[in-house]
């Protein structure tokens, strides 16, 4: 017979990392100005398109965004860093993502709904 006593803390340990494994994009740490930025989302409506964690839907993905190069439509390209991040929340019109056909509605936010709201996008790494 086993004894269970030896083979239970690593039973727990490999159960606990699945759980981690599994666990969605609200679940992580976010900093303060982040997790106001997600709260930004969810009551704004941007979570409807760009989805409740930044994985995307009709709208593009957050995840990943910041850093990353953006196709443009009609061409070109630009870097995803904070002032493309907040032209993009203020002018949602100024660059559009190649290949989205959905446009992003102007949003009414204050200076510092933008400035959580790139911190948030930022985090999304």
């Amino acid at each position: 017979m086993r004894n269970w006593t030896k083979a239970l803390p690593t039973l727990l340990g490999f159960v606990m990392l699945l759980g981690a494994c599994g666990s969605s994009e609200a679940d992580r740490e976010l900093s303060a100005a982040a997790a106001a930025g997600r709260e930004v989302a969810l009551d704004k409506g941007c979570a409807a398109c760009h989805g409740d964690n930044g994985e995307g839907s009709i709208g593009p993905p957050w995840i990943g965004l910041a850093g990353s190069t953006v196709d443009l439509e009609g061409g070109g390209a630009v870097v995803a860093d904070a002032d493309y991040l907040r032209r993009s929340i203020v002018d949602p019109q100024a660059d559009i993502v190649a290949g989205m056909t959905v446009k992003m509605p102007v949003t009414e936010l204050s200076e510092a709904q933008v400035d959580n709201l790139i911190a948030y996008i930022e985090e999304l790494r």
